[in-house]
């Protein structure tokens, strides 16, 4: 039986292929009056042609987009969207995208949830990174859908470990205390910064001087997120004659290594001779934990909490409605007595 005018046809190739059936629609005519076909796939039998051509005439799609594959639709959302995320978050996704190597030049309108799947099973990595490629899936799925290049998202059936129930164990006030004892030894007062303003490692590090206000009394900083770049804390009471005189020292940065940037490695040398002098198996980290803690033990507003630590808070009026003074976040920092 004949299709109908503009519905498109299915027709065999000359030779011998394992796809010999291309289903196609006429888009125009070339000057001598030959018809150009927009192409809908190859298939190996006229059924699973037709089957497509009846499929594409009940949805009909962008045919040039339904050909992009993974690897293309990855390079085009890296220009149009993977920007307006945090670096930690970019550097992450990149690396999640190398895991999918073997699928990279599929048509991403034929990767099915087995294929995401398997990028992740077969990762050979924990579970971070393990959900570093669900993710990128979800961002891919939402930018396809954009496109009208699927429509359906497998992303939402694929699976990654579960996330651990965290191991840091933040510093008793007994421990807090023993450093206090030894704060006039070297780098013993980077350890204190730490318990009394919640920074991460690499943002501590790279935290300039310029950046520590002494009038005010607070330090600006932050790296990884958003949320977390260029947020201001306060400088707690305790910690003000430390950071006082690590700025009396003329380093770009607060805590250089003599003169220099430090870099992690160094640092933990520092880090590990302090905790072996203690007794204590605390990692830097877990200073920002202790800090979180202490700051929600004494009472402290969430909202304050989060922005002093970077993070975006769970309340979307919060995170939208709520803003939060200087004089604020002082008071909430200040709950910490011990």
């Amino acid at each position: 039986m004949r299709n109908p005018n503009g519905y498109g046809s299915v027709a065999k190739l000359s030779g011998n292929r394992r796809k010999p059936f291309v289903a196609r629609k006429t888009k125009g005519w070339d000057d001598r009056g030959y018809p150009v076909y927009d192409t809908i796939g190859y298939y190996p039998s006229r059924e699973e042609g037709m089957l497509a051509l009846a499929d594409y005439n009940r949805n009909p799609y962008d045919i040039d987009a339904a050909k992009i594959t993974l690897k293309e639709l990855f390079e085009k959302w890296s220009e149009k969207k993977m920007l307006k995320l945090g670096d930690s978050s970019q550097s992450s996704l990149k690396s999640a995208f190398k895991h999918c190597a073997q699928i990279q030049g599929i048509k991403y309108k034929d990767l099915r949830s087995f294929h995401m799947q398997d990028c992740i099973d077969d990762c050979g990595c924990g579970y971070s990174t393990q959900w570093a490629i669900k993710n990128l899936f979800g961002h891919l799925d939402r930018f396809a859908m954009e496109l009208d290049v699927i429509q359906k998202m497998y992303s939402p059936l694929i699976s990654a470990e579960p996330i651990p129930e965290t191991s840091k164990v933040p510093f008793t006030d007994e421990e807090v205390k023993a450093v206090w004892a030894i704060r006039d030894q070297a780098w013993v007062d980077s350890v204190l910064v730490f318990l009394y303003s919640g920074w991460r490692i690499g943002e501590l590090l790279t935290l300039e001087t310029a950046n520590v206000n002494l009038k005010d009394m607070t330090f600006q900083g932050g790296i990884k997120t958003k949320a977390g770049k260029g947020r201001i804390v306060p400088i707690h009471s305790k910690i003000q004659s430390i950071v006082e005189q690590r700025v009396k020292l003329g380093n770009r940065y607060l805590f250089s290594c003599d003169g220099q940037k430090c870099n992690s490695t160094q640092y933990y040398a520092f880090w590990n001779g302090i905790m072996d002098q203690l007794g204590l198996k605390h990692t830097p980290h877990e200073c920002r934990h202790t800090f979180r803690s202490r700051l929600d033990s004494a009472g402290a507003n969430k909202v304050c909490i989060d922005l002093m630590m970077g993070h975006k808070s769970k309340e979307v009026g919060e995170r939208v409605y709520t803003h939060k003074t200087i004089q604020e976040f002082r008071n909430a920092i200040e709950l910490i007595t011990r």
